[in-house]
């Protein structure tokens, strides 16, 4: 893949921030990544600074669940509630293993579930990785 991913992370753990970084990049994942610590800085991100215009806006999100003041839950169910940003990809990078999280996320159109933490040997985190540049793949060739 040629063209360079923009990213928007939500995401409020600087070691978690930092390791989705390493694996983007031991993926060899071409990537701009805009970090956000909650949703409440996600959605003013996207409705004051993301533009298409100049290259900001995301082509996909990461999104762990766990957060102050909007969790991944409410930002996602936020997001999905605007025309304008409704059909972004958006994947669930998180420590929660919960059924309820599972279905929550499910049932507001997540593109992939992804258990934080991200090892490469982890077959299920690689292989949502691995969606996500397919999904980018085919969206860069439409």
């Amino acid at each position: 893949m040629n063209k360079i991913i923009n990213i928007l992370l939500v995401e409020d753990d600087q070691l978690d921030i930092i390791d989705i970084q390493r694996t983007m990049d031991k993926m060899s994942i071409l990537h701009r990544m805009h970090v956000t610590k909650n949703g409440e800085e996600a959605i003013s991100f996207l409705e004051h600074e993301a533009s298409r215009a100049a290259g900001t806006y995301p082509d996909l999100i990461l999104l762990d669940i766990n957060m102050p003041k909007m969790n991944g839950i409410e930002f996602l169910s936020t997001l999905r509630k605007n025309d304008q940003w409704k059909d972004l990809k958006v994947f669930m990078v998180t420590t929660s293993e919960e059924k309820v999280d599972k279905e929550a996320a499910a049932k507001l159109g997540v593109s992939g579930y992804i258990v934080k933490p991200l090892k490469l040997s982890n077959p299920s985190s690689m292989d949502c990785f691995h969606l996500m540049i397919d999904l980018m793949n085919i969206k860069n060739r439409i």
